[in-house]
C-alpha cells in the first residue's frame, strides 16, 4: 500500500441515529489509517442529541455545517445542507463519500457527492414500508440514496431482497449486519452509574419499569396523544411500573405527551438522555414502546421485547423473529398489548429470547473491508 495514496473517505451524518451508526464505520476507517485518509462532516440536522453522541465514540468533526434552526422545515434543512456539502466537497476531494440510514442528511450526501462524481456508499440500504409517505420523510430518502449509491450496505437478507426488486445491481449489495449493533456491543458493556435521584432510584430498585420513546412526524397530533392517554393507562392499572418517557425535542410531540403524562405518579418524563444511559435504560426495562427504528434494532440484543407504536415498519425482521410486534397507536389496543406482555410471563420470554436478526456487531468491519477490496476510484 505504501506505494499508492491513501483512499479519500467522506463520512457525513447529522442526527442522533445518524451518529450512533456511523460512529463505528469511522473507527474502523481510522483505525486502518495506512489504508484510509478518512473526514467527518456533520449537517447539524440535530444538534445536542448529535454532541453527545460525538463526545461518547471521541469523535471530533472536520468541519460542522450547523444547519439546525429553530422550526426548520424539510425545504430549508436540505437546501442548507445541500449548499454546505456542496462547498465542502468543492475544498476537499473524496474518493468515496458515505452516510447512512433515511435522514434527509443521507439523500442529501448521496446527492452531493452525485453532483462531485465522487462514488457514494449507503449504509442501512434496502429498508422499505413500501408506502412513500409512511415514514415521512425517511421512505423516499431511502428510495433516492438508493438511486445515487454505488454501494449498498444492507443489513440484512430481506433489505438485499428490497434492493433487488427495485433493480439494484446484485454485485452492488452487500449484506453485512445493522452498525447499530456494533454500537451498542460497545458501549452495553461500559459501567455506568446513573446522578443521584429518580431514575437512579428506579435502575437500582426493583420495580418494573417501562420505557417509551416516541417522535415520528407520521404520529404527530391525535395519534401522539393517543400514545399518551395508553401511558397513562398503563401507569393507573400497573402500580408496580414504573413509566419513563424519553421526551423528543420538537415542540409538537412534547404538547400532545406532557399535558397527559405531567401530573402522573410513577411517569417520569425526561429529557433526551445521552445515548450511554439511553442504552442503560433499555437494558433495565421491562418493556419498551417505541416508534423508534434505531430501537427496534437495538433492543433484541439486550432481550427486551418492542411493541411498535406504528402502523408500518420499514424493520420486519424483528417482527418476523418474535422481538417486536408492530401495533400502531390506538390507546386500547397499546393497553391490551402492553398487559398482555406485563401479565404472561410466556409471552413476555418468548419475546425476550428471541434472536437479533440484525447482526453480530462486525458490520463496520464487513464494511471497511468492502471498501478496501473495491474498486473505487
Amino acid at each position: 500500500m505504501s506505494n499508492r495514496l491513501k483512499t479519500r473517505v467522506l463520512c457525513i451524518f447529522g442526527t442522533r441515529p445518524d451518529a450512533v451508526k456511523m460512529a463505528p464505520i469511522v473507527l474502523e476507517l481510522k483505525r486502518q489509517s495506512e489504508f484510509f485518509d478518512t473526514r467527518v462532516v456533520v449537517t447539524g440536522q440535530h444538534r445536542e442529541q448529535l454532541d453527545q453522541v460525538l463526545k461518547v465514540f471521541d469523535i471530533d468533526p472536520d468541519h460542522d455545517l450547523a444547519i439546525m434552526q429553530h422550526g426548520q422545515t424539510l425545504p430549508e434543512i436540505t437546501t442548507r445542507a445541500l449548499t454546505g456539502l456542496d462547498a465542502d466537497l468543492q475544498l476537499h476531494s473524496a474518493d468515496i463519500c458515505l452516510a447512512q440510514g433515511d435522514t434527509t442528511t443521507t439523500f442529501v450526501a448521496g446527492l452531493a457527492a452525485f453532483y462531485h462524481k465522487v462514488p457514494f456508499g449507503h449504509v442501512e440500504a434496502g429498508l422499505r414500508t413500501g408506502n412513500m409517505y409512511d415514514p415521512f420523510p425517511e421512505e423516499m430518502n431511502r428510495r433516492l440514496a438508493a438511486s445515487l449509491a454505488k454501494w449498498h450496505f444492507a443489513p440484512t437478507p430481506e433489505a438485499r431482497q428490497n434492493l433487488l426488486k427495485e433493480g439494484i445491481e446484485e454485485s452492488t449489495i452487500h449484506v453485512t449486519g445493522n452498525t447499530s449493533i456494533d454500537a451498542l456491543s460497545s458501549v452495553a458493556s461500559q459501567d455506568f452509574r446513573f446522578p443521584e435521584g429518580a431514575l437512579r432510584n428506579i435502575v437500582e430498585g426493583d420495580r418494573r419499569l417501562i420505557l417509551v420513546t416516541a417522535h415520528r412526524r407520521e404520529n404527530w397530533g391525535e395519534p401522539m396523544s393517543d400514545i399518551a392517554r395508553a401511558v397513562a393507562a398503563l401507569a393507573n392499572e400497573f402500580s408496580d411500573c414504573e413509566i419513563v418517557v424519553a421526551l423528543h425535542k420538537n415542540p409538537v410531540v412534547r404538547e400532545s405527551l406532557v399535558p397527559i403524562l405531567d401530573i402522573l405518579k410513577r411517569v417520569h418524563l425526561i429529557e433526551p438522555p445521552e445515548y450511554v444511559p439511553f442504552v442503560k435504560l433499555m437494558q433495565r426495562a421491562t418493556l419498551i414502546l417505541t416508534d423508534s427504528g434505531g430501537v427496534q434494532e437495538e433492543a433484541p440484543t439486550l432481550g427486551v421485547p418492542i411493541l411498535v407504536l406504528r402502523q408500518t415498519t420499514e424493520r420486519p425482521e424483528g417482527v418476523d423473529a418474535g422481538t417486536a410486534k408492530l401495533i400502531g397507536t390506538n390507546t386500547d389496543v397499546i393497553v391490551s398489548e402492553a398487559r398482555e406482555l406485563l401479565t404472561n410471563p410466556a409471552a413476555h420470554a418468548a419475546m425476550s429470547h428471541s434472536a437479533n436478526p440484525y447482526g453480530d456487531g462486525s458490520a463496520a468491519e464487513k464494511i471497511v473491508h468492502i471498501l478496501k477490496s473495491s474498486d473505487h476510484v
